[in-house]
């Protein structure tokens, strides 16, 4: 007699929704990720992986470990201090506490005290403007593409933009500058050379634009490179006087978001400079010096603001309410997480990081770490790492508290600068941990075949 097939008592998907268990473990969750999960628990057992019985406890077991969202939060163990594959710019305590009130209904466009309907993004206007008050105006888009964006469309249209080919950029995830430009329509009139431009090749440059015709002069700050050597660049106090002259607006892109010099970074622009020099408009990105949300920031004459502010395209650029919470935050609370690092003493971390040597019996070496996000190109922040071996870095990242390392050679190396001291205990456990695991699983020694 053939016996019973073992897949007709697999629980059927009504039977599970119906469970009082089920439903109080996936009170927080849609149908559809229910019902999937319940799936996925279901092929199983018809594939032979699982007893028809176990489905059920698969099923919660499957709920309790759900996440809503796939992004993990990671402890920042390279040295990088902006780390685009980890979002860039940790959000300050501010910050964070912002995005959380406003994650909910928040004043955004009300005035509480009239009832009537406000304008956007006033207050964290506002504040960018205290903290950089050089600038008559202010505007905050999504991104600092949108922000080159948005100011060649509006000042420019079909015109011209007027540009060194020094500075033709490629920015991250192989987004070129001329394309991004091109893209609103604007014609690019590329002057210089790639290592050498002079305020006569503007000059010349500028001698072609038609009477009446829309065109601007665009300075970029080349951020994740330079070029060394037989160079020459022409200075932003030239540049405003040569567009004065013919009546141009000039746009410098001075690319990380300084308000002000950094001496630790003397040759990255800053802002308020940049305008004190004489440009119309400065854009820069919000999240990475500057240490907030993912932002275009856009800073300059009242004229030139608003003209923006008009354009079409502003609507489509705009920010939400949580980028705009999160970067008043933190344009008027205290020093941002990024400051901290740029600026953490090579001594205190040695000492850190000695402790972290000593505990787990490995090697202190000098690292030298990065600003990072195109900030400070080839500008080193001197400091320590723990040298651990090779396969601690993959050990380290796929904990259920991830730790991203570097990796050198045939090492593992774990720098102290981004962590908050606070969590220094937290990863000194997790790195023994891993250590005790590789020392009864070794792989092959460090630097062998």
């Amino acid at each position: 007699m053939v016996g019973e097939d073992p897949r007709r008592r697999i629980p059927g998907t009504d039977t599970l929704l119906e469970n009082p268990r089920l439903r109080e473990a996936a009170q927080e969750l849609g149908r559809h990720v229910l019902q999937r999960i319940i799936h996925q628990a279901q092929d199983r057992a018809r594939q032979g992986g699982l007893a028809p019985e176990q489905v059920e406890s698969e099923v919660l077991d499957n709920l309790k470990a759900f996440r809503p969202s796939s992004m993990r939060a990671v402890i920042n163990a390279t040295g990088v201090v902006i780390h685009t594959n980890l979002g860039r710019a940790p959000l300050s305590a501010a910050a964070r506490d912002a995005v959380t009130e406003a994650a909910g209904y928040v004043d955004v466009e009300m005035d509480l005290v009239t009832g009537r309907r406000s304008k956007r993004g006033t207050a964290a206007r506002r504040a960018l403007l205290e903290a950089c008050p050089t600038a008559e105006d202010s505007l905050i888009v999504n991104n600092g593409a949108a922000a080159l964006a948005l100011a060649t469309a509006a000042l420019v249209g079909s015109g011209t933009v007027i540009i060194s080919r020094g500075e033709l950029v490629e920015i991250g995830a192989g987004f070129r500058l001329p394309e991004l430009i091109e893209s609103t329509g604007a014609q690019l009139l590329e002057v210089g050379t790639t290592n050498r431009t002079h305020l006569e090749d503007y000059a010349a440059a500028v001698e072609k634009i038609p009477d009446g015709a829309k065109a601007c002069v665009l300075k970029v700050h080349p951020s994740n490179y330079r070029i060394a050597g037989f160079t020459s660049a022409v200075p932003t106090a030239q540049l405003a006087a040569l567009s004065r002259e013919h009546g141009l607006p000039l746009v410098v892109d001075v690319g990380s978001g300084l308000l002000a010099p950094e001496p630790i970074l003397p040759e990255e622009p800053d802002l308020g400079s940049a305008l004190s020099d004489g440009a119309d408009l400065v854009i820069a990105s919000g999240d990475k010096l500057l240490g907030g949300p993912q932002a275009g920031l856009l800073l300059g004459s009242t004229e030139v603001i608003s003209q923006l502010a008009k354009h079409p395209l502003a609507r489509a650029m705009r920010t939400d309410k949580l980028t705009l919470a999160a970067m008043e935050a933190t344009l008027t609370s205290g020093a941002t997480p990024v400051q901290r690092a740029v600026h953490a003493d090579a001594d205190q971390l040695r000492q850190r990081t000695q402790k972290f040597a000593e505990a787990l019996g490995v090697e202190l070496v000098p690292h030298e770490g990065r600003v990072g996000g195109g900030g400070g190109a080839e500008v080193p922040l001197p400091g320590w790492a723990v040298q651990l071996p090779e396969p601690a870095a993959a050990a380290l990242r796929t904990q259920d508290q991830p730790i991203v390392t570097r990796t050198t050679g045939s090492w593992c190396l774990l720098d102290l600068r981004c962590v908050p001291e606070a969590e220094d205990a937290t990863v000194l456990e997790a790195v023994r941990t891993v250590l005790e695991d590789l020392k009864q699983n070794p792989g092959p020694a460090p630097g062998g075949a």
